[in-house]
């Protein structure tokens, strides 16, 4: 999907209007897990600063933990994610993604990868 925005820690963000934005983590991050059992969502309203945990979640092989990509307040949860987890590891960046939040500052995007910086990221890792 273009548009997408990319961490270190491979969470997505993509901005869908203005200020307004989804978040998830990436397909690569959803291989290294493996199948997913459990996400742990964020409540509606929480104010999450860039960096932070927003969501718990956790595979047959690990624990792990969606960082906010940048600040921003909680607006809509992916609560279909709460009985089946495992959507994540079928479409991380369509079906699969877990808050949708209202942007505080604008500027923290530009800390953020494209995809080709993220594609070149991850293959140093293999």
């Amino acid at each position: 999907m273009s548009g997408l925005r990319y961490t270190e820690d491979h969470e997505w963000i993509l901005i869908e209007d203005d200020d307004v934005a989804l978040t998830g983590i990436t397909h690569y991050a959803q291989d290294q897990l493996g199948e997913l059992v459990y996400v742990g969502l964020p409540s509606v309203g929480t104010d999450i600063v860039q960096g932070e945990t927003c969501a718990e979640i956790e595979s047959v092989k690990a624990a792990g933990e969606l960082k906010m990509p940048v600040g921003g307040t909680v607006l809509e949860v992916n609560e279909s994610l709460v009985d089946a987890p495992e959507r994540i590891n079928s479409d991380p960046t369509g079906e699969g993604w877990v808050v949708r939040i209202r942007i505080a500052d604008s500027s923290e995007l530009e800390s953020l990868m494209d995809e080709e910086a993220y594609k070149e990221y991850t293959k140093g890792l293999s």
